[in-house]
């Protein structure tokens, strides 16, 4: 497993967090929500997930030459995360997100790109050879699509599996879609990319197929605490989660598609790799924030065999 490498592509953010009764309406203010900090963007959340679960990682992303920035680079190296391709920035401000968690555990976000938007195609080629000695390249959409295509050309051309988690949802082109091996996206995602509303196991069957339609070899819906839809030209099946009782939802698919990487690495085969990963998804929901939810292997392996 260490000698099995594991590049993420992405954002870093500093996640504000306000913890409340309910997520306020448009115009409305509430008081009395508990406040605090923690390390995030989707990127970030998956590289951590997959190195704090064993996986030998290295981040490809850029950071503000501010105390966020700094913050974010001390706790990838914590993790053992290979930070030699995290750019610090000074031209923009470390990316930041403003996240509402209710009483449910449902949350509301919103983002500033800051440095995160600046990871370029050049940012990509400078990395090429960590790239082409990857075993996977993990991809997320908070970083220019430019960028994203670059990265997935490199790996394509080179036999390195690719994963797109398509998050936050946005139109993609079939020349991208078919250079992947995994696209792992969750109801709302797959809407957007098919046009098939995603309201049961049935519609989510039909959009994934119109997904393989477009050049996919595997389409993974995440499905929240139902579990996730493998989706093949030879097989569809439901892979259950996990029930717990839900803190906070933030970052739980981040934590997926990292550990979702991780059983890939470790050989798992499609399905162990899911179910993995859904017992993983399922542990960060019982924390709050995202990096620090990210289970460790030895916890996601504890809840696999309870």
């Amino acid at each position: 497993m260490k000698n099995l490498k594991i590049v993420v592509i992405g954002s870093a953010n500093t996640d504000m967090i306000i913890k409340m009764e309910r997520i306020p309406k448009p115009g409305e203010t509430i008081l009395g929500g508990k406040f605090h900090t923690a390390a995030g963007g989707k990127g970030a959340n998956q590289a951590v997930a997959a190195a704090r679960a064993g996986g030998n990682v290295t981040f490809v992303a850029r950071v503000g030459d501010d105390m966020f920035g700094q913050q974010a680079i001390k706790g990838f190296k914590k993790d053992n995360i290979n930070v030699e391709n995290v750019l610090t920035d000074d031209s923009e401000p470390s990316g930041v997100a403003l996240i509402f968690v209710d009483d449910n555990g449902e949350n509301s976000i919103a983002v500033a790109s800051g440095a995160n938007a600046q990871l370029s195609v050049k940012d990509v080629e400078n990395a090429r050879n960590v790239i082409l000695d990857a075993d996977i390249l993990l991809m997320q959409l908070e970083t220019p699509l430019d960028t994203i295509r670059a990265a997935a050309k490199i790996a394509h051309e080179n036999g390195c599996q690719i994963i797109l988690n398509p998050a936050p949802a946005q139109i993609l082109d079939d020349k991208l879609l078919s250079m992947l091996d995994i696209l792992t996206p969750n109801e709302t995602e797959a809407e957007l990319l098919t046009g098939i509303k995603v309201t049961d196991i049935e519609s989510a069957k039909n959009a994934g197929k119109a997904l393989l339609d477009k050049g996919l070899k595997t389409v993974i819906i995440t499905l929240g605490s139902q579990g996730a839809l493998l989706v093949t030209a030879n097989e569809t099946e439901l892979i259950e989660g996990f029930k717990v009782d839900a803190v906070d939802t933030t970052a739980a698919g981040d934590t997926f598609n990292g550990i979702l990487a991780v059983g890939l690495a470790e050989k798992k085969n499609l399905k162990e790799a899911i179910r993995f990963a859904n017992a993983a998804g399922a542990l960060s929901v019982t924390k709050l924030g995202a990096q620090p939810s990210a289970p460790s292997h030895q916890e996601i392996e504890l809840l696999l065999h309870k």
